[in-house]
């Protein structure tokens, strides 16, 4: 019996995945300057710090390193907080697990503020009874602390709840640690779309998908 769901946000319920693929060139064309092609590419394996040294050296910007740091921050940050759409369905979803008793949480790696902000806005944060992220909890979704944490808070066991994750090492360990994994495909995000149908113990295309086949 199903008694909760954990949700990642990013690429799940929020389609959040494009800006993070985009984000220097993004940052580049807000300051007038035309990025060169491959530039996610280059920023892909490099942290926010480095990234932001490569975009100042690189482009010869007037602005520091810090600053320009601080800059993606802000575009990401007002991303979320005026931006960021819902996935398509995601409201008929929550909606439909509340209405069967299922408690709702969520699990991110984004910072708590940008996502409260963004599920405030779309109307979906009063579905959750609580929130979790990776950086309060202090491990990555390598470890399953994040899920064990939420499961324990809606008092459920990890045999009766449900965790959707759009990312194949996630989704795997979510499901090594006992849930019932639900793969949900993003176009922006994971690359190794074969690999999560294979390791979820359900596969969606989109969450209308999933209504349809949990509920």
């Amino acid at each position: 019996m199903t008694k909760a769901a954990v949700f990642d946000l990013d690429g799940v319920l929020l389609d959040s995945m494009g800006i993070w693929n985009d984000l220097g060139a993004r940052y580049l064309r807000s300051l007038g300057v035309t990025p060169e092609e491959g530039l996610n590419e280059i920023l892909f394996s490099m942290s926010m710090e480095q990234g932001a040294e490569y975009l100042h050296t690189h482009y010869a910007l007037p602005q520091s390193a810090a600053e320009v740091g601080a800059g993606i921050a802000d575009m990401l940050r007002d991303f979320y907080f005026y931006e960021v759409p819902a996935k398509d369905g995601a409201a008929a979803l929550l909606a439909a697990l509340t209405a069967r008793g299922v408690k709702l949480a969520a699990a991110t790696s984004s910072p708590r503020e940008h996502v409260t902000r963004a599920l405030e806005r779309l109307g979906l944060l009063g579905y959750f009874t609580r929130l979790f992220t990776t950086a309060e909890v202090g491990v990555s979704k390598h470890e399953p602390t994040i899920y064990l944490l939420a499961a324990e808070a809606l008092h459920a066991a990890p045999a009766e709840t449900l965790v959707f994750e759009d990312s194949l090492y996630a989704l795997k360990t979510a499901k090594a640690a006992g849930f019932y994994t639900i793969g949900v495909y993003d176009a922006d995000g994971e690359t190794d779309q074969a690999g999560l149908q294979m390791a979820a113990d359900l596969y969606v295309r989109d969450l209308h998908e999933a209504k349809a086949a949990l509920l």
